[in-house]
Parts: C-alpha cells; sequence; structure tokens
C-alpha cells in the first residue's frame, strides 16, 4: 500500500507543478537557512572533548582584589600569574595539571632554501598529553622528569612534520626554534578540538592547531615571552625577572580531578592557598576563588558567538513563517481534492488510509524540498563568512551527519505541516460529496 499511496501522491503532485514548486522552494529555503545558521551553532558549541569535560577543570584565584573585580562583577581573573601557577604545580593537589601559555617561537629550518617561519607553539608541562587525550602519530610526550630538568626537547604537530620531515618519522631528529636546537621526542597526530578550551583567553575559542610544544620550565628558562594576553593592575617593572614576580596575569592553568570529591577536595585547597597568601601578606582580602570544568568554562567565556544565537533564532522563525505557507498551500490542494476523497471513502476508504495517503504525498514533497534545501545550504556554508568572522566560519561544514539531518527536518517538518490539512481533508462526507457532484 506504501507504494500505491506514494504512486498517488506523485501523480497528484504532477497534476499541480506551480503549487508543488511553491511548497518545494518554501521548504528548502526554511530548512537551508536553519541549517546553515545550525551549522555555524554546532561548531561552536560543540563539546570538545567530551569524553573527560567533566574532569578538566580551571582554577582561578583572584590576586588583584574587590576593587579590580567590580568591573567583572566580582569575579577572578581569567588568568594566573606566574607565582600562582608555580605555586600550585608544586603543591601536586591534582591527579594531572598544568600552566601553559602561547609562545612567541620562530622555526628555523634545516633546509638553507626555507625562510624562518612561526607556527602555533605552547609551552606546558609533561601531564598536559594525558589531561587532554592527545594521541600521537610517532613517539610519545615527553616526562616529568625532562620538565624538572628543563630539557630542550620537543614534540612537533602533523602538519609540521610533513612540512619539515616530508611525514617521515622525525623522532630523534632536532628542530631548530629561535636558534636552538630541541630534540624532538614525539608527533601528534592532528589535535584540534572545537572550541580550543584550553586558551580561551588568548584565542577566544577558535585558533590554529597547535604544531610545536615545548617544556613551560625550559621556556621560562629561556626567557622566551607570550604571543598571547598580558593583564597588569600595576607597572610590573622592568626586566623578565620582575615580569613574572609581579601581579600580571598571563597563564593558563589545567587541573584533571576525575572525581567529584576531588574536585570539592581541590576547591577547598585553593580556599586555603588564597587564605595563606593572605596571611603573608600578598592579598588583603578575603579568598575569591571558582573552579569550573571544561562546559562551565566556555559557557562563563562566552565562547558562542551572539549572532550565532541570533542568527539561529531568526532562521528558526523563518523556517516557521515556510511551514505556515506550506500548510496553507497543502490546505487549498487538498481540499480540491474534496471529490476525489469523497468517491475513495464512498468505496469503502478509511479515514486512516485517507491519513496515510496525504501524510506519504507530504512526506514526498518534503524529501523534494530536502534535495533543494541541501543544495542551498551548502551555498549557504560556502558564504557564511560574509557574516561571521573567518576563524569561526571555517567550522562550518556540510558533514555527513548534516547532510542527513537537513534531510530529515525537511521531511518530518512538512509531514508536521500536513496534519492539519490531512485532518480537514478527512473530515469530508462522501454522501455530501456524491450529492453534490
Amino acid at each position: 500500500m506504501f507504494a500505491y499511496y506514494l504512486q498517488l501522491g506523485l501523480r497528484s503532485l504532477r497534476k499541480n507543478p506551480l503549487l508543488t514548486l511553491l511548497m518545494v522552494l518554501a521548504i528548502g529555503c526554511g530548512v537551508a537557512a536553519s541549517m546553515t545558521t545550525y551549522s555555524v551553532f554546532r561548531a561552536t558549541s560543540n563539546n570538545p572533548i567530551p569524553q573527560k569535560s567533566s574532569q578538566l577543570y580551571v582554577p582561578q584565584i583572584d590576586n588583584w582584589g574587590p576593587d579590580s573585580s567590580k568591573d567583572n562583577k566580582g569575579e577572578p581573573p581569567n588568568a594566573m600569574t606566574y607565582t600562582d601557577a608555580i605555586n600550585l604545580m608544586r603543591d601536586k593537589r591534582a591527579k594531572r595539571q598544568t600552566a601553559l601559555y602561547p609562545t612567541a617561537v620562530s622555526i628555523v629550518p634545516a633546509d638553507a632554501n626555507m625562510l624562518p617561519f612561526r607556527e602555533t607553539s605552547y609551552g606546558w608541562y609533561a601531564d598536559a598529553f594525558g589531561m587532554f587525550d592527545i594521541p600521537f602519530q610517532y613517539g610519545h610526550g615527553w616526562t616529568a622528569g625532562e620538565d624538572e630538568s628543563h630539557a630542550s626537547v620537543a614534540v612537533i604537530g602533523k602538519a609540521l612534520n610533513e612540512k619539515l620531515f616530508n611525514g617521515a618519522n622525525s623522532v630523534g631528529k632536532n628542530i631548530n626554534l629561535n636558534g636552538r636546537d630541541y630534540r624532538i621526542v614525539g608527533v601528534a597526530e592532528k589535535w584540534n578540538p572545537e572550541p580550543v578550551f584550553y586558551d580561551v583567553t588568548n584565542t577566544n575559542g577558535f585558533d590554529d592547531p597547535i604544531q610545536v610544544f615545548i617544556p613551560f620550565t625550559r621556556a621560562v628558562e629561556l626567557k622566551t615571552p607570550t604571543s598571547g594576553n598580558n593583564n597588569c593592575n600595576h607597572d610590573p617593572g622592568k626586566g623578565w625577572d620582575e615580569w613574572i614576580r609581579s601581579e600580571c596575569v598571563w597563564l593558563g592553568f589545567w587541573a584533571e580531578l576525575p572525581t567529584k570529591a576531588e574536585a570539592d577536595a581541590y576547591r577547598q585547597y585553593l580556599n586555603g592557598y588564597s587564605a595563606e597568601q593572605q596571611r603573608a601578606g600578598r592579598f588583603r582580602w578575603a579568598p575569591n576563588t571558582r573552579l569550573r570544568n571544561v562546559v562551565e568554562w566556555l559557557d562563563y567565556q562566552k565562547v558562542v558567538p551572539q549572532e550565532a544565537k541570533v542568527s539561529l533564532m531568526v532562521s528558526l522563525g523563518f523556517l516557521l513563517i515556510c511551514l505556515v505557507n506550506t500548510v496553507g498551500l497543502l490546505l487549498a490542494k487538498f481540499m480540491r481534492r474534496s471529490s476525489e476523497i469523497g468517491v475513495r471513502r464512498a468505496l469503502g476508504a478509511t479515514r486512516r488510509e485517507i491519513y496515510i495517503q496525504f501524510l506519504i504525498e507530504a512526506a514526498a514533497i518534503g524529501l523534494a524540498g530536502g534535495v533543494v534545501g541541501l543544495l542551498l545550504t551548502g551555498l549557504g556554508v560556502m558564504g557564511v563568512s560574509l557574516v561571521f568572522e573567518p576563524d569561526i566560519a571555517k567550522l562550518a561544514t556540510l558533514d555527513v551527519s548534516l547532510v542527513l539531518l537537513t534531510m530529515l527536518v525537511a521531511i518530518l517538518a512538512t509531514v508536521l505541516a500536513a496534519f492539519y490539512p490531512t485532518w480537514r481533508a478527512a473530515q469530508v462526507q462522501p454522501a455530501w460529496q456524491l450529492k453534490s457532484n
């Protein structure tokens, strides 16, 4: 019967090509608008590390005091001082932990025909590789002992390895960073969480994949400057040593706390640490600390652009308008077939069969609208850079999941829109129709 009803529906659609075209275009345009904006919203609101997002935390410590936090609604700074980061690393109250910052390093290729260039690079501790579940193509991360010895070791990204070593196993070879040789201990597979949860402060959640990782301790020892933000509430003085001892905040910090009990204990530790700094005379205010996991941190940092939320709501409103128009067109189409419905009912067709027939016909319209919507969605994704920043626009992709969702939304929306017209059609009285015709 499904094939028979589908045949009836397609025959009916061919009888009114203009009306059919209007419905298909209405569904296609509405679905395309909503799916294009959804592709951006999906990428920016994605959970970048779902398997561990509830275990990774950002600690915050208020080292500036209540006067400075008034503008931030009482929240501590988003970054951390070198003093606090080193103290937290020393106390080792988490399963794994790392301080980190984007390092300003230049890569000097061994090939004399290549000019020095820069890639996204970070200084952090060995724990970071396990914390963030970074996969490796060759080798592995460095060890905690190499952190302590300030070793000249590095992990490079897959793309950089292909650029410098044609994709071969480069473990054990050297890479020249800022004129100094570093021994490569590992080549990381492409690791590009979206949003960039590990350093929202410097990237706003969107950046290129890291291609160079070096030990935090080595970077600080060589006085490697940060390529990220550096916020100071007073003059830090002159020189590197005075700067890192100052109250300037410029470091990220992450702690892995697998259980709620460990997270609660770490919160108490942060408050106790802050109280200790108060007793030592460094802080002149009560402890003010925070501990947020990945999802809470991204929400607090408002990583999802406001324009993505607004665009999604507007596009969903547009889809609703298109569906309302489709309801009207379907109602007009179905009610023009009242005599046909009356004859079918008189020959023994039940209301249920009328429902099935017209809903299958609506699904066929939805399928056609989905195909049109898919084509328009592809064009929309290509042109999304006209509305959003390039770093955000490049995240919008037409992948298999979006294709399937587009078709599903088109068919489901059309079938839902057809319920009222179908109900009206099923109420046709066969006796009245036979008498009047």
